[in-house]
């Protein structure tokens, strides 16, 4: 059995042993890598690390305190723990050595590296003087002390993220933007990246050759190459990984470490559909789909005022056939004023705006005659932010005036023609967020001049319609949800002003003659389909948005499925069509049947005192997923003991791939009474010749059957 000296001496002895290999893999090439049992012992390095923590600190008590030193054998346990505590010091440092050659690099990580050997050479140093003076003694325990918490600083902020130990005490509450101000990657997809992929993909450790700690790394990939592909999540890594089973190696994130959330990996999927941009606006999105609903949720619709809501009968008594004083929302105290009819308007009427000029904060007068007009009054606005001109022939003395309202953020002024003077008015409206200013004749050279002016400014020129004709941007259209039981409101909105919006609430392509003109929020009191266009002189018009909504149909009193759904998507079985939730854009979220052997049959028994006039199908479209429109829509209803054919519709087939949407399928029924209905939707039994699985059979996804 070893005797003290002799494990002392053993001890002893060991420490230049770690020295040396501590230099030695300091000094080794980079590229240079360890076999696989070595790297077993690199990571090992967070398992061994507390322990000389420990062993070091207590053994620095002995030193710090010369009192304990009178006592030989106290000094004796305190030399043998320091002596312990430096060896596993020593093996610790070699350890993590090993294990930062992992794809492990960066500034974090020669913090850790560096103060690691240097803690570890300390302890050697003091061991070695622990018989000199005191004073030495304290000092060098003292920096060793220090050493030791800033090794461990740096590494945790290696391992969990920059500022790791003081992260509480500086964090503070953000506020959240607006959903007019909220961006797809900033505010939904990067706060992802940095609460479960950042640990692993960061500057100091850089896994699998992928940054995800700046946009640069994350466009550029990893050593497996791109990490999505834009527009299509399915041949992107980053959406392989994290549906990887979770025991998968390549599964990410590890499955020790905290996993997305079924509404994060959405998120990251939407955002790669949408083309992975890093600019996006949230309010770009598709209103149906999953990205912007979640969005809806997160963020506020609308911006919050804190100033008094004006009288509700000054309200009444400015609203009339030419001039419109609403809510910019419902319940808040902001007021939008829209004024309508050239030939009615009165600009005495502007006055009376007076009276709610603490709550204006928007003012559309687009077509308006202003040229004889004084805008002057407009100054007393104090929180008028958004002003429309457009095609209201106003002059420098308009924009002078304008330029004196004290909060305006966004202009509009296209259609008037300016000279050099009025440019040199605008130029002065330094503290404006957006200027639209759709001018024919105007120079490269006043558009430069104007941009350098109003540097902080989105500029909005148009274009010089020099025999290119361009296609417009389609509209927003915003609802707060599919399923409404009395009314809903629809907004359409597109970021040019002067831009005409028409739209259909038949689900007919809108024309830009006959449709209907967009000039108010559109209320609802029936299912539908809205479509929507943009048309503006010299350009072409947009493609369509399209929103469907549904009014909570009546309950049958029996109903029963006449054939089963597939058995991986059989949701709630017939109660499914009659529950009032709308299916996500995503056919495995659980909320759908789907059938493709057999088609949808169902049968129903409604309450005789209520007339049918219309039935509703709610279906998904996903051609890429084999989801197809139905290829034959009946509706039969048994009277007076015999079934008679109420519809038998053949839906127009797919003729591409398209975006996954949902799609309402609305039939007219004639005003009778009923014993019983039977609805039957037939899927597709041989997919196209275009289609990758041409000659596979096609489904049919249905998640609420609308009777009204």
């Amino acid at each position: 059995m070893p005797t003290k000296n002799t494990l002392r001496n053993l001890l002893e002895n060991c420490l230049f042993v770690w020295v040396g290999l501590s230099l030695i893999l300091t000094l080794a090439p980079a590229q240079y890598q360890f076999p696989e049992i070595i790297q077993v012992t690199g990571r090992a390095h967070p398992l061994i690390l507390h322990f000389p923590i420990v062993l070091l600190l207590l053994g620095l008590i002995f030193f710090f305190l010369p009192a304990l030193q009178k006592n030989p054998e106290v000094k004796e346990i305190g030399e043998f723990t320091f002596l312990f505590g430096s060896n596993l010091a020593g093996i610790t440092v070699i350890a993590g050595l090993i294990l930062a050659r992992e794809e492990y690099e960066g500034d974090a990580l020669l913090l850790h590296q560096w103060a690691g050997l240097g803690v570890f050479l300390l302890s050697v140093l003091l061991y070695f003087f622990r018989a000199k003076k005191a004073s030495i003694k304290t000092t060098l325990s003292l920096i060793l002390a220090a050493g030791i918490v800033l090794t461990g600083h740096w590494g945790a902020n290696l391992t969990h993220g920059d500022d790791f130990l003081l992260a509480p005490l500086k964090s503070e509450v953000q506020d959240l933007p607006t959903l007019a101000e909220a961006e797809v990657f900033r505010d939904m997809v990067n706060p992802i990246l940095e609460a479960k992929c950042l640990s692993c993909h960061k500057e100091g450790k850089i896994k699998g050759e992928l940054r995800l700690d700046h946009v640069e790394g994350i466009q550029k990939g990893g050593k497996t190459g791109p990490l999505f592909v834009a527009g299509d999540p399915e041949k992107s890594i980053l959406f392989e990984r994290i549906h990887l089973p979770v025991d998968d190696k390549k599964h990410m994130p590890p499955k020790n470490k905290a996993q997305l959330s079924d509404e994060e990996m959405m998120v990251l999927q939407e955002w790669i559909a949408q083309g992975g941009k890093f600019d996006q606006k949230v309010e770009d999105s598709n209103p149906e789909s999953e990205l912007f609903q979640l969005a809806s949720l997160k963020f506020e619709k609308n911006k919050s005022y804190d100033f008094e809501a004006a009288d509700q009968e000054t309200i009444q008594e400015l609203n009339n056939f030419y001039r419109l004083v609403t809510p910019l929302y419902p319940e808040s105290p902001a007021l939008l004023v829209s004024y309508y009819g050239i030939a009615a308007f009165d600009p005495e009427s502007l006055k009376d705006l007076k009276d709610v000029k603490e709550q204006v904060v928007e003012i559309n007068l687009n077509k308006m005659p202003l040229k004889e007009v004084d805008l002057e009054f407009l100054k007393d606005f104090p929180h008028l932010e958004k002003l429309s001109l457009n095609f209201t022939d106003i002059e420098t003395k308009h924009l002078q005036a304008i330029s004196e309202i004290p909060n305006l953020q966004d202009l509009a002024v296209s259609g008037n023609a300016f000279g050099e003077k009025d440019f040199q008015a605008l130029e002065n409206m330094t503290g404006l967020r957006k200027l639209f200013l759709w001018q024919k004749g105007i120079s490269d050279s006043q558009k430069d001049q104007l941009s350098k002016s109003l540097e902080t400014t989105e500029i909005d020129f148009g274009f010089d319609g020099s025999g290119i004709t361009y296609e417009l941007n389609p509209p927003s259209i915003k609802q707060d949800k599919v399923f409404f039981s009395d009314s809903l409101k629809i907004e359409i909105t597109h970021p040019i002003p002067s831009t005409e919006i028409r739209y259909t609430l038949d689900g007919s392509e809108p024309d830009s003659l006959n449709s209907l003109i967009y000039t108010n929020p559109v209320w609802v009191n029936s299912s539908g389909k809205l479509r929507a266009k943009v048309f503006a002189e010299d350009w072409k018009g947009s493609n369509s948005s399209v929103t469907v909504y549904m009014k909570a149909g009546l309950s049958p009193e029996e109903y029963k499925l006449l054939t089963d759904p597939n058995e991986k998507y059989k949701a709630q079985g017939a109660r499914t069509v009659f529950d009032k939730v709308k299916g996500k854009n995503n056919h495995t979220s659980g909320e759908w049947l789907g059938y493709s052997e057999k088609p949808f049959d169902i049968e129903l028994k409604h309450d005789k005192s209520h007339k049918i006039k219309s039935l509703g199908l709610s279906l998904l479209y996903n051609e890429s997923a084999y989801i197809f429109p139905p290829t034959r829509v009946q509706i039969l209803a048994l009277e007076n003991g015999k079934w008679i054919t109420l519809v038998d519709d053949h839906p127009k087939p797919s003729e591409k791939i398209e975006e996954i949407r949902s799609e309402l399928l609305l039939y007219p029924i004639e005003d009778s009474n009923f014993e019983k209905i039977r609805v039957t939707v037939n899927p597709i039994t041989s997919l196209p010749s275009w289609h990758a699985g041409a000659g596979a059979r096609g489904w049919v996804f249905i998640d609420e059957l609308l009777i009204n």
